[in-house]
């Protein structure tokens, strides 16, 4: 999730140790005999068609020039940050109670005529010494914060604060790195050399432990007459990753089947400062939004997951020795990279496309049904990446939900130099040193660029008008149309995410003809309860 993803973000440099839809829901459908697809269906045990990630590539970024004149009419940014203390404790209220994310940042594009403005963003005091931020709302100035020759992104991959370093072994990891850093293009290129080693065990894995996923649903379906996904999703989300990068399944080790239960609350110790966890308001926002958790708190879980990763990493950490990286700060990356990128993004983004396809209904269950069972008996019953792209149908769907739920929806970087940043409609000096914000939900779902904006469209990207619109798809910290290199903040981990998102709708609906869900809430995003699952009749 990129400097990138919770969810397969990039990684970042330096090892430096520190001292600190549309569509109405189909009716409930009974299980029925197992279907056709399943029949012809086999696990291709190669993707060597397209590596699932490209090849490393070192990318000096050009020197940077002034900014050319704006075409735009120069205006000052508008908002203001408050009183010191005061105004970042209002704002905070704002954010996490008073209004909510979105409304927060909603209400004041209203109020100042203006996607562009200022304002301050949590956790604040005393967590973060600076919460004052340019905050960037459409799809025209986001892009700037990719632009590694304006903006810095040393320190800043959770925002206004960065999370103790004893929670990663003492080493600021990958993420928290900005490619200047001598360490970022070593730790990179070792995250593609990780994906590049094993993918040819990515389809097998996935098939084998999503499997697990839909087996444990169907019984608790069959037992309770509803099933949740995200506590079946995280296990198979972790042993998915066990197995396909480093080749052990979790429950043959010590770490048994407790990787998922342990990495999430070593996330919560990391960004709990920006989550809403739903304890009583005053209690929360003194005790995760005012002061860090201690992490002595989660040192022994974390022991736990850096012995797993060490023991199943050899490989990898013999190939980090060869390009200079000690295995111990390896270890502690591989495990970043796979546990909080990785995982991360698979654990918020896979409800939120159950949420948005189960949403859409059944003409669109079956529409895709049909394609990907086409392509997969047209591939002799074997799943594989040419198969998946003869599937343009799926493939968009997957692009829409990116688009419209990114899995990290904020982004950071600090002015390099002083900058000029044009929106759609002014143009914005910003001063070297800033801090420049970006809420991307707004920014991919930005009106002068998308019609119908708001809306689940599940085949906006086919087609080649559709596929040119992928340029604003970017979740991956940066456009869908370019590539993670050595030199930029994109995502490590881009194409794998794009891919075993498409590999979940082709095992979903090789297994099925439709599904019904139920839609709460969670500190990360969504809760999806299935309330029926019709096997495939055709």
């Amino acid at each position: 999730m990129a400097s990138t993803s919770i969810t397969f973000s990039p990684l970042q440099l330096r090892s430096t140790r520190h001292g600190q839809g549309h569509g109405a829901p189909q009716r409930k459908a009974a299980a029925v005999r197992l279907p056709a697809a399943a029949r012809l269906r086999r696990v291709a045990a190669s993707v060597s068609e397209r590596p699932a990630v490209p090849p490393p590539v070192v990318a000096s970024p050009p020197a940077p020039g002034p900014d050319p004149k704006p075409k735009l009419p120069l205006r000052k940014i508008p908002g203001d940050y408050g009183l010191p203390l005061v105004g970042p404790f209002k704002d905070r209220q704002d954010y996490f109670y008073n209004q909510g994310r979105d409304e927060f940042f909603k209400s004041r594009v209203q109020k100042y005529g203006s996607t562009v403005y200022r304002a301050n963003l949590p956790p604040g005091p005393f967590i973060s010494q600076n919460p004052r931020v340019v905050v960037l709302l459409d799809g025209k100035s986001f892009p700037v914060l990719f632009d590694v020759t304006k903006v810095e992104k040393r320190d800043l991959f959770t925002g206004t604060f960065m999370p103790s370093t004893d929670l990663t072994g003492g080493y600021r990891v990958l993420s928290y790195l900005d490619p200047s850093e001598p360490a970022h293009a070593k730790l990179k290129k070792l995250m593609f050399f990780l994906l590049k080693s094993r993918r040819d065990h990515v389809i097998p894995a996935f098939h084998a432990s999503f499997t697990e996923l839909f087996e444990t649903l169907e019984a608790d379906l069959a037992a309770k007459g509803k099933a949740g996904f995200s506590d079946p999703n995280d296990q198979a989300a972790f042993n998915f990753l066990a197995r396909s990068l480093y080749g052990v399944n979790p429950a043959d080790t010590k770490l048994g089947l407790d990787g998922p239960k342990l990495v999430g609350k070593w996330v919560v110790f990391q960004i709990g400062p920006i989550l809403v966890l739903g304890l009583p308001k005053l209690v929360e926002d003194l005790v995760i939004h005012t002061f860090r958790l201690p992490a002595s708190l989660v040192k022994e879980d974390y022991k736990r997951l850096y012995d797993f990763f060490h023991s199943s990493s050899g490989p990898v950490l013999d190939e980090a020795e060869r390009m200079g990286i000690s295995r111990e700060e390896a270890c502690h990356n591989l495990l970043f990279a796979t546990c909080f990128n990785s995982f991360g993004g698979m654990k918020i983004f896979f409800p939120n496309m159950i949420k948005w396809i189960g949403r859409a209904g059944g003409k669109l269950h079956t529409d895709l049904a049909r394609e990907i069972r086409s392509a997969v008996r047209d591939a002799g019953g074997k799943v594989t990446m040419a198969a998946m792209e003869r599937m343009p149908l799926m493939k968009s769907a997957v692009y829409e939900a990116l688009r419209i739920d990114p899995p990290v929806p904020q982004q950071y970087g600090k002015a390099k130099r002083d900058l000029v940043i044009e929106s759609h409609d002014a143009a914005y000096e910003v001063k070297e040193g800033e801090m420049i914000f970006g809420y991307q939900p707004f920014a991919t779902k930005d009106p002068r660029i998308f019609e119908r904006a708001e809306e689940f469209v599940a085949d906006r990207f086919v087609g080649e008008d559709g596929e040119a619109l992928l340029r604003h798809v970017l979740w991956s910290n940066g456009p869908e149309t370019e590539s993670p290199t050595l030199g930029n903040k994109q995502c490590a981990g881009k194409d794998f995410v794009v891919l075993v998102s498409r590999l979940l709708l082709v095992e979903l609906f090789l297994r099925y003809d439709s599904f019904e869900i139920e839609v709460g809430t969670s500190a990360l995003g969504v809760s999806v309860t299935l309330t029926s699952l019709k096997r495939a009749t055709f």
